[in-house]
């Protein structure tokens, strides 16, 4: 045998080979199977009600009656000399809230009147009033709140949590995004998979007709012919994974297969006729403010119950830089309903021992006075502030009934109890059964995690 021959099958030995391996890899179990958690988990799914562009914690969850004494006036240097602003100067005047707050539930968790709808359900929450972030303006905060860090393309926390966990609904995405209002600043970098392969990244549904623009086959195409195409499809994808080894078309043949499964599975997710009419009426869903994200909120809930990991609620917008008081009214008004019925509903179901819900945006806002009308007495409003803000987290393994952390007395900077985003993070993981410094994936020759190089769980939160 000359070296030319013996080259020639070598090779064609090797490429057997990595043919077979590769065709294998073409058929291997779906990427989102359900996958084991490092350690026992409280939660099984996640439901993150962003509220965008940063809710004013100082009249929602965190009041603040000594800014009453200085209500119109600029505050002592000491407390604003290191603060980070986004538009306003230090000097600008103190902004009192007129907000009534009272203790709620037998547990006395305070919150304002503009939330009725949660001061109902005040007994299965937990008010952290010490969040903090580095970020200032809102695409830096949204993806350091989603993905851990202020850069773009890294994988975000539904990404995250499905590449980790996988999902136990076969039919329907592991991770799904939903929204209302008049979108965010991140967009779609809040629910991207980054560098995690492209599976795990969200999938946007809408809330009424079809859940996925083109997902219902057009006239004159049965399921048979389609199920003949797709099959043609998957050959061709095949032997192209075959060529090149990229994973990416392995999980664009899974891409096709989910579609095709979803046809069937997403017209009865938007059925609610199953839906009692007390349960609509709870969500909001025959109030025409609070309806879209009442849909949501109802949506999100089907979701878990059929297994998807991640839902991600967004809705814009709580930048509050004028008209405080009409604008944080409204946005109020839509999702009071929805987010304190989702929480009454998973528990009526029991769900919410397996359902961690978290309620926050970005960033808060401040104690002091933004005006861009001096001319409107009305136009008052607050602007970006990342050093002491509040969210809210219920079931999956936290504590109800609790407020965590504290605030100086004007709002400026926390007091005790800090909580970072990464620790936000962290503690999202935890219950989820996941560590969040084994959940890495290798890139760029480094192991990368969601809490970056930072996060530790808020353990005084959690159920024993």
């Amino acid at each position: 045998m000359n070296r030319r021959t013996l080259l020639s099958n070598f090779g064609y030995g090797l490429g057997n080979m990595a043919l077979a391996d590769l065709m294998h890899a073409a058929d291997a179990p779906n990427p989102l199977a359900p996958k084991k958690p490092h350690h026992a988990a409280k939660a099984k799914s996640v439901i993150f009600l962003f509220m965008e562009g940063g809710p004013s914690q100082m009249d929602l969850f965190d009041p603040k009656p000594a800014l009453a004494k200085h209500d119109g006036k600029p505050l002592p240097a000491e407390f604003t000399k290191d603060l980070k602003l986004a538009f306003t100067k230090p000097n600008a005047a103190a902004l009192a809230s007129p907000r009534v707050f009272k203790p709620c539930g037998q547990s006395g968790v305070v919150i304002s009147d503009y939330l009725p709808g949660l001061q109902s359900v005040a007994d299965d929450i937990c008010v952290v009033r010490s969040m903090h972030t580095e970020a200032i303006n809102h695409h830096p905060g949204q993806l350091l709140l989603f993905s851990g860090s202020i850069q773009t393309g890294r994988p975000t926390s539904g990404a995250w949590v499905t590449y980790g966990l996988g999902s136990e609904s076969k039919n329907l995405p592991g991770f799904v995004v939903l929204s209302s209002g008049s979108g965010t600043s991140g967009g779609a970098s809040n629910f991207s998979s980054g560098f995690l392969p492209s599976t795990y990244q969200g999938t946007i549904f809408r809330n009424s007709g079809d859940p996925i623009l083109y997902l219902s086959n057009p006239d004159g195409v049965s399921r048979d012919s389609q199920r003949a195409s797709l099959d043609t499809i998957k050959e061709l994808n095949e032997e192209h994974l075959a060529m090149h080894g990229d994973p990416e078309i392995a999980a664009r043949i899974q891409s096709y297969e989910l579609a095709f499964r979803m046809q069937m599975s997403a017209p009865e997710l938007l059925d609610f006729s199953n839906e009692s009419k007390e349960t609509l009426d709870m969500y909001g869903l025959n109030d025409t403010a609070s309806k879209q994200f009442g849909t949501n909120c109802l949506l999100a809930r089907r979701l878990v119950e059929r297994g998807v990991r991640y839902v991600m609620l967004m809705d814009a917008s709580w930048d509050t830089h004028t008209e405080l008081n009409k604008k944080l009214k409204a946005k109020c008004d839509q999702t009071d309903k929805g987010s304190s019925a989702l929480v009454k509903d998973l528990k009526r179901l029991g769900l919410l021992d397996s359902t961690l819900v978290i309620w926050g945006g970005e960033f808060g806002r401040t104690p002091i006075c933004e005006i861009r009308n001096t001319r409107d007495p009305e136009n008052a409003g607050r602007d970006h502030h990342p050093t002491g803000y509040s969210m809210w987290l219920a079931g999956g393994g936290v504590k109800g009934g609790m407020t965590y952390g504290e605030t100086d007395e004007l709002g400026f900077n926390i007091t005790r109890d800090k909580v970072h985003v990464h620790d936000l993070q962290a503690t999202m993981l935890h219950c989820l059964g996941l560590d969040h410094l084994k959940l890495t994936f290798r890139h760029l020759g480094r192991d990368f995690r969601l809490t970056d190089i930072g996060g530790n769980i808020v353990k005084p939160i959690l159920k024993g």
